[in-house]
């Protein structure tokens, strides 16, 4: 199986709530920042908001175990399903230095006319790399060195 898109973050101390541990909606985040970069190495950049735009209408995320204050996370995504007008990616949360596996996170987004605000197929000319991903790309946020 090939690598997954990937993407290395570190946690920030104001991420973190009273336990020391990420607060639970901190995810969302994470996964918003994941799949954007996700987005702008399929399409070479972020493509013009009037030819592709989409909407988050669903995301179920699953929590394994915590992540702390200067972790790094190793955030993996890849392509689920590509429908007529959907696209549904997973994202996997793991600790860089365990490979502990820390959250889950499976979103849908539908593309939109950004005019009228309504569904509309995804273009053509985009299926292709949101059908093959991004695969074996790694983007380091968090300053690993290696």
């Amino acid at each position: 199986m090939t690598e997954p898109f990937r993407l290395h973050l570190r946690v920030r101390y104001a991420e973190c709530d009273a336990q020391g541990i990420v607060f639970n909606a901190r995810w969302g985040d994470y996964v918003d920042v994941a799949v954007t970069e996700y987005l702008r190495v399929l399409f070479g950049g972020m493509p013009d908001s009037r030819e592709l735009d989409w909407r988050l209408v669903k995301q179920t995320t699953e929590w394994h175990g915590p992540a702390r204050f200067d972790d790094v996370l190793d955030v993996r995504v890849k392509p689920v399903r590509l429908g007529t007008t959907s696209f549904v990616v997973a994202t996997e949360f793991r600790r860089l230095a365990d490979q502990a596996h820390l959250v889950d996170s499976e979103t849908v987004y539908v593309t939109i006319d950004p005019k009228a605000g309504a569904k509309q197929p995804i273009p053509e000319r985009h299926r292709p790399a949101l059908e093959r991903g991004a695969p074996g790309i790694v983007i380091d946020m968090a300053g690993v060195r290696r």
